[in-house]
């Protein structure tokens, strides 16, 4: 079975402009937003980490070991970007102990910029939303990049990013298969992956990857921009949603005004969640792909959604030159590169 990425459609056509991506750590900056302040208090100790090409899983496993806990006693409400400038949150559980000193602790590009404390555990998918600080540079057509961002404020494909996949990008930008989606084949080819973590990330790979497909044959169908009937409907900003037996115009209307958004399927056990005209359109979708659906219902994920329309938020840039300088909010758990996707071609520096 072969997992390809490259076929996926675009919204507003495939851009011609090109731009060199993550020269320098500092060119992809993320600043995580929980969307509530920690109260100061409780069991679990709340740290605020500044790392340069760190990853998050990593980050979270050594300081495991200083604290000398076991792993699961460390969580974080996301990752981030491995390759860029973040900051977030590590929750600590450590109930009844003192504050844990760091200033002892040393790790190649983290700082623990402050410490506090918190009265309920960090939970993944918890960030509120993710500020994104990007530059682009040897941008080949600065206007025309700026034409596409202004088309993204109507909205882009909530499209999973190449980081979920390990996609490798050559020089010329053309993104190969990821590394997640290999050993994807693997395991459902029988191949165990010992480590919880690293099963986890392939597994949620897959997901994602399937969940790519039903957005990219809404756009192909000319279905993206409206409402199915028997659409799963998520309110922008939260994770409820509704069925939506009938669209109306009202509905159809917050749709284009972003304060809500059809869902696609995060494949798990149980029954599909959405009925009759959205029902039937994902079944003949992942149909397609009947192995990868079973697979993901045996191993035990539950039936999620999520949105397929993401709307940038405080959405500003600048030009200087051939480098262009873009900052944008957007939803936990969703890619800055999903929208700089459909604005240029991207060569990532070697």
């Amino acid at each position: 079975m072969i997992f390809s990425t490259e076929h996926w459609q675009y919204l507003y056509a495939k851009p011609a402009c090109t731009a060199v991506f993550k020269q320098h750590p500092e060119d992809f900056i993320v600043e995580e937003h929980l969307g509530f302040t920690p109260t100061g208090e409780g069991e679990h100790q709340f740290i605020w980490v500044e790392k340069v090409n760190a990853n998050t899983a990593f980050v979270a496993e050594q300081l495991a070991k200083f604290c000398n806990l076991p792993l699961r006693a460390v969580t974080y409400a996301g990752r981030k970007d491995k390759y860029a400038l973040t900051r977030q949150w590590f929750g600590i559980h450590t109930p009844g102990k003192a504050d844990i000193d760091f200033s002892g602790w040393t790790l190649p590009g983290v700082t623990v910029v402050k410490q506090t404390r918190h009265n309920k555990k960090l939970r993944t998918g918890q960030a509120k939303a993710n500020h994104f600080t990007i530059c682009l540079r040897n941008v080949s057509d600065p206007a025309a990049l700026s034409a596409a961002l202004e088309k993204t404020k109507a909205g882009v494909p909530n499209y999973f990013g190449e980081q979920r996949f390990g996609v490798a990008v050559n020089a010329e930008g053309e993104a190969s298969k990821g590394g997640n989606l290999i050993l994807a084949e693997r395991m459902m080819a029988g191949e165990p992956i010992r480590n919880r973590n690293k099963r986890n990330i392939v597994l949620s790979a897959l997901r994602s990857w399937l969940f790519n497909e039903v957005v990219s044959a809404r756009i192909k169908a000319k279905c993206f921009e409206s409402i199915l009937s028997g659409d799963a409907l998520m309110l922008t900003g939260s994770n409820s949603f509704f069925i939506c037996a009938q669209p109306s115009i009202e509905e159809l209307s917050r749709y284009q005004q972003g304060d809500l958004s059809p869902t696609g399927p995060l494949w798990g056990k149980g029954e599909s969640i959405p009925i009759e005209e959205a029902k039937n359109f994902e079944q003949a979708v992942c149909t397609e792909h009947t192995a990868v659906k079973d697979f993901l219902a045996t191993v035990g994920m539950e039936q999620e959604r999520r949105a397929i329309k993401i709307w940038p938020r405080e959405l500003e840039w600048g030009v200087e030159g051939d480098k262009l300088t873009v900052s944008f909010a957007l939803p936990g758990g969703c890619f800055a590169t999903s929208v700089l996707r459909e604005c240029a071609v991207l060569h990532h520096a070697s």
